[in-house]
């Protein structure tokens, strides 16, 4: 059953916030609360600035990642090698990697993982675009960076039989990682150990 705190303004604030996660209604109250403490343009700076993220922020056209113009800054870096593509699940695993400064290529970002459980196949998320990118580009190595739980593995395997007849290299994270933890909560040197010790993904199937 919704609480509420006597004000429908109060009580809208509360409901929109708990949408967030994370967020539970307790601290969705006092998130609402906080901001009514503030100057009025506390408010509206954060209610624009969400607004204005949400309008103009695209997503780049060949990695996926965030980005305000056609490419990330990422994918338009020339000091970057283009031909060493690593492949993540999402946004945040970017910004994880990144954090290691140990990865010096670019990025595939797939917008999910293969989970036949909850409906999503490989044409649900950015396959076939990874695909066509090497075969279209110079790619050299495709870096499988996937969180090493049943789906990050569904989809390590698809995408590597989906490469099997592409002259690339297929790596993969060494498995200092632990098992089903998701890759935005490793630490970040036990992640750049990972990414400088990956290995052949075929090794990891023909033992």
């Amino acid at each position: 059953m919704n609480q509420s705190y006597n004000s429908s303004l109060l009580d809208g604030a509360v409901a929109e916030l708990s949408k967030l996660p994370g967020i539970g209604s307790k601290t969705a109250l006092r998130l609402a609360l906080h901001l009514l403490r503030q100057e009025k343009g506390v408010a509206l700076a954060l209610g624009n600035a969400i607004i204005k993220m949400r309008e103009e922020v695209a997503y780049c056209s060949r990695c996926h990642s965030i980005s305000e113009q056609e490419l990330c800054p990422i994918c338009s870096d020339s000091r970057r090698d283009q031909a060493v593509v690593c492949v993540v699940e999402n946004i945040k695993d970017v910004l994880t990697i990144e954090a290691t400064r140990e990865h010096r290529g670019v990025y595939h970002v797939l917008g999910g993982l293969i989970s036949p459980l909850d409906g999503i196949g490989p044409g649900d998320i950015e396959i076939d675009s990874l695909i066509e990118r090497v075969t279209t580009e110079d790619v050299r190595e495709v870096i499988l960076a996937l969180s090493p739980t049943m789906e990050g593995d569904t989809t390590n395997f698809y995408i590597f039989r989906r490469l099997a007849d592409l002259p690339v290299k297929v790596t993969m994270l060494a498995r200092g990682l632990s098992i089903g933890n998701d890759l935005e909560f490793t630490d970040e040197l036990t992640l750049g150990r990972s990414i400088q010790n990956r290995i052949l993904f075929s090794d990891t199937i023909s033992r």
